[in-house]
């Protein structure tokens, strides 16, 4: 007997310029984007998306952000620490001085400024 009522289908991002948004995951997950417009744009495995919508006066969530409720963030799983933070960086995102996980994992911004986590997929 299935139990489950729902399955992620979608993730969606607010943000200035979907266009660059996607083509960024695109790249850093190794998916096609699937829909591009200025208005929005998406990046698609044909199972699970990340859909990028525009929102002119986006502003990215504060990190850290301590007057807030925590916001959702992606964890992504990744091979090597500093080379997928490399290729991270020369994608566009930044690496902002809070890291809460110290060696652990590492906090990264995506190019509208939200947080992503890269995780190893082992520890030593």
């Amino acid at each position: 007997m299935n139990t489950t009522t729902a399955r992620l289908i979608m993730v969606n991002l607010d943000c200035q310029d979907p266009r660059r948004l996607a083509a960024f995951y695109g790249e850093l997950l190794g998916l096609p984007v699937t829909h591009s417009e200025d208005e929005y744009a998406m990046v698609s495995d044909g199972t699970t998306s990340i859909g990028f919508g525009r929102v002119p006066d986006h502003t990215p969530p504060a990190w850290p952000d301590t007057t807030g409720a925590k916001r959702y963030h992606l964890d992504l799983a990744v091979e090597d620490l500093a080379a997928a933070e490399n290729t991270c960086r020369a994608l566009g995102a930044t690496v902002p001085d809070f890291q809460p996980g110290g060696d652990r994992w590492r906090v990264l911004l995506d190019p509208a400024g939200h947080p992503f986590c890269l995780c190893p997929t082992s520890q030593s």
